[in-house]
């Protein structure tokens, strides 16, 4: 059985026990170190001067010998850089509103920022889109879904003049806006419920993070808290378990269970976590300069690592207890203690075995790490230093019992080749084997994607850091001079303020204060582009993630900035600044085409004309799931496995959800594995999970509608939708056709489609009708009909292939 860490959150940390696994490994260099200490005591002023005062005589001699031994050539690769004149790190100031000529249609400033730039190239805007096109484009741009006919109704049938703004109200105080939120934000945090690599292994706690992020949303957390949070919750609010929850921000980082070079995988989980922090907060490509000066932005080595060094004592720490038990919490645990009862007799003979070559086993796992990792393991813990922390900490968490009996495999499997080699060791072997066997009988008792304990990153209760280097190359076996946590020269002069407490190094809090901060030239433009992208299709600055040289200007930067500086007045409020877009007459516009549009502004970057967007993948499977009246609206949880293409293949990386209301719930909650990405998403163009991901692409390709024709599931959504639309309308095949067009578009359809349409049906019956006769072909009826309805089953199940076919229309998957 895995070995496990007890963190205590309020009220220490304690020494990792052995276990079963057997680790020979204290965790921590002492059980004193606190999290949740008041800050600012003697006792911690003191700490933290031990530890400056500590770095500051070490830092000189270990850069120095460290440059020595490794004979890395000297090179101008970490130099500083001097203080960039780029546009983007350039203060915020909140600029004039512009003159324009026609007011009456500037509905509040933002108008004002668009209207100028069309006057000045002789453009005009374009008339509001009708009421029933704009609130099916907020309630997806808002919800991720469709709105159902009787919410556009309510909305079209408003006459009252304050009609735009309680459509706004109600969808930004839904549960629905803080999901839809969330899923953007997950892009970019690199969510996923695995870790990746091979193994790709679960990691049952991650939805919690998910979950922090939709209730962030809903709640309207300020930005800048919700930033603070998620880089050093741990040390700002140490006693909360929701900021502790936010870290997870930071250990989703894609992760290689079996490496055998843990410094090396200390390395490339920091590079990870600085390259994504530089990527979302502040639309910087820094990790462009982790091997050289970048080659555009004044962004040096040194800067890159000066900046890694923040996180150079992070870990993660995956079974901090769940403070507060709930319902998911007691299932889990009375799931697993079923599990339990029913293997114990397996697991103590397996342990057994174990213990009897234990020393043997440990001393096997840990030689198979490579010579850097193993200085650090077989070090007694006196002598640990803060990297040695590390390593044994992640030592202590990959090891397990099936760890230790890769000793008896391998041995015995060795045919005399192995010291250990004998025939005891053999036998041992083959029963240890075959009560693995006997163990896998039990795994569906056992839960697997929930849990009653939550991960974090934290810095495992002391507040000194290893050293940080400008490495060679980016090669971390070649470090040149060592550096100190510190903001990039060219955006800021600004110190970090750092103040270690008796549990942490406090970096990060001073990292994420200065991100935080309303005097940031990058953090609040950054976020507003990206809300302005997720509405128009394209950021004011394109390249969403990019606001170096390389990446393109502000196609207006007084918009920009206005947006900028209002985001911050109105205390970093999120709804505020979608209410704002919401409500403009920019987003309240038609998507008709102009031809005269089209000539003088090809790309329609001036918006004279709102934008057509394909949905988002997971908005077209959670909108089918709507128009079917099967969508699931529980919000938060462990996330769940719909069902997938029998031929997929994943075995037990993919079990179907046993409970047909997990198959059904939103695609948010769909579990991310990240080698097998949920098929009918992934067609679509889901994120990938594998870093920060900043935009959507779009893709058209005849796997995509082949993946709504021939999917069972979609298929069945359609009968669904079928049964619904036949209980709403009656039998009235005209209002029928009328009730599925205000379902699946927000309108009745036109004359010319509904001929079309009863054509379709004609014909499409006489073809099912004949099939049926020669035996050959089953028919599919419409689902969930009300116990009256009394049908023709060749007719219905024509009807259910009319309604497959037009909810597959790309009218369907477009928002206009």
């Amino acid at each position: 059985m895995k070995s496990k860490l007890y963190l205590a959150v309020m009220w220490g940390l304690a020494g990792a026990m052995a276990g079963e696994a057997g680790a020979a490994v204290d965790l921590f260099n002492s059980p004193v170190g606190v999290i949740g200490a008041q800050t600012g005591t003697a006792d911690n002023k003191q700490a933290a001067a031990e530890v400056k005062a500590t770095e500051a005589e070490k830092a000189p001699q270990v850069a120095q010998a460290t440059t020595t031994d490794n004979k890395a050539p000297a090179a101008d690769a970490g130099a500083p850089a001097t203080k960039s004149k780029l546009w983007s790190y350039q203060p915020i100031k909140a600029p004039e509103q512009p003159a324009v000529n026609n007011k009456s249609w500037v509905r509040n400033p933002i108008d004002a920022f668009v209207l100028a730039p069309l006057e000045a190239k002789g453009l005009t805007p374009s008339p509001d889109a009708d009421r029933a096109a704009f609130v099916r484009r907020a309630t997806l741009d808002a919800w991720g879904v469709i709105p159902t006919p009787d919410e556009v109704a309510n909305f079209v049938n408003d006459t009252s003049p304050d009609a735009y703004e309680k459509l706004a109200d109600r969808l930004l105080a839904s549960p629905k806006y803080g999901e839809r939120q969330a899923r953007r934000w997950l892009d970019l945090a690199r969510y996923a419920d695995s870790t990746g690599f091979q193994n790709d292994n679960t990691r049952p706690n991650m939805w919690r993070y998910r979950d922090y992020v939709i209730n962030a949303f809903n709640q309207d957390k300020p930005y800048s808290r919700f930033i603070q949070e998620q880089l050093a919750g741990d040390e700002l609010w140490p006693d909360n378990q929701e900021a502790l929850i936010a870290t997870g921000y930071m250990a989703h980082f894609p992760d290689n269970h079996n490496s055998r070079d843990l410094i090396q995988r200390k390395y490339q989980i920091t590079t990870d976590i600085t390259d994504t922090v530089g990527k979302v907060f502040l639309g910087q490509t820094v990790e462009c300069a982790r091997c050289h000066n970048h080659k555009f932005d004044k962004i040096s080595q040194k800067d890159y690592f000066s900046l890694q060094s923040f996180f150079a004592n992070v870990a993660p720490v995956d079974n901090i207890p769940v403070a507060k038990k709930g319902e998911v919490e007691r299932k889990y645990e009375a799931a697993l203690a079923k599990w339990e009862e029913a293997t114990k007799d397996i697991r103590d003979k397996q342990k057994a075995i174990i213990d009897s070559v234990r020393d043997k086993a440990e001393k096997h796992h840990k030689e198979r790490y490579l010579t850097d990792s193993r200085e650090a393991i077989f070090k007694p813990k006196s002598e640990w230093n803060a990297q040695d922390r590390w390593v044994n900490h992640r030592l202590a968490h990959v090891t397990d019992q099936a760890s230790l009996a890769a000793f008896l495999r391998d041995a015995a499997e060795s045919k005399g080749n192995d010291k250990d080699y004998s025939p005891e060791i053999v036998a041992k072997w083959e029963q240890y084997d075959k009560l693995s066997e006997e163990l896998k009988k039990f795994n569906d008792l056992k839960p697997k994607n929930s849990s009653a304990e939550i991960s974090a990153m934290t810095e495992l209760g002391h507040p000194d850091a290893p050293p940080s280097y400008v490495f060679f190359g980016g090669d971390h076996e070649r470090p040149l001079e060592q550096v100190q946590p510190a903001f990039p020269e060219a955006i800021t002069d600004e110190k970090p303020d750092i103040k270690p407490t008796a549990f942490s190094s406090g970096r990060r809090t001073a990292l994420a204060n200065w991100i935080a901060s309303a005097n940031n030239p990058l953090t609040a433009r950054v976020f507003v582009n990206r809300v302005w992208e997720e509405y128009f299709g394209r950021g004011i600055v394109e390249t969403v993630s990019d606001f170096g040289k390389a990446g393109q200007k502000p196609t207006n930067p007084e918009l920009l900035d206005y947006l900028a500086d209002n985001f911050v007045k109105n205390g970093w409020s999120v709804k505020k600044l979608h209410r704002d877009i919401l409500l403009s007459g920019t987003y309240r516009q038609s998507s008709a085409h102009r031809e005269d549009v089209a000539k003088a502004d090809p790309e329609n970057k001036l918006l004279a004309v709102f934008p057509r967007k394909r949905l988002e993948a997971e908005q077209i499977r959670d909108s089918l799931l709507v128009a079917s009246g099967k969508l699931e609206e529980q919000v938060g949880g462990p996330s769940v496995f719909p069902p997938v293409p029998a031929n997929l293949g994943a075995g037990n990386q993919w079990e179907v959800s046993k409970d047909v209301h997990d198959q059904n719930r939103r695609s948010l909650y769909v579990f991310t594995r990240r080698s097998v990405p949920y098929p009918l998403l992934e067609t679509f163009n889901m994120a990938s999970a594998q870093e920060a991901h900043s935009k959507r692409e779009v893709t058209t390709s005849p796997l995509q509608s082949l993946a709504l024709i021939n999917s069972d599931v979609v298929f069945g959504w359609s009968q669904a939708l079928a049964g619904r639309v036949i209980n709403e309308a009656g039998n009235d095949e005209t209002a029928q056709l009328d009730r599925l067009y205000q379902i699946l578009f927000a309108r009745k359809a036109t004359g010319n489609e509904k001929e079309t349409l009863q054509k379709f049906l004609n014909s499409h019956e006489k073809i099912v009708r004949e099939k049926t006769a020669e035996g050959k072909f089953a028919v599919s009826i419409p689902t969930g009909l009300k116990s009256d309805q009394k049908l023709d089953p060749i007719r219905a199940a024509a009807f259910v292939d009319l309604v497959h076919t037009v909810a597959n229309s790309n009218e369907f998957i477009y928002r206009f």
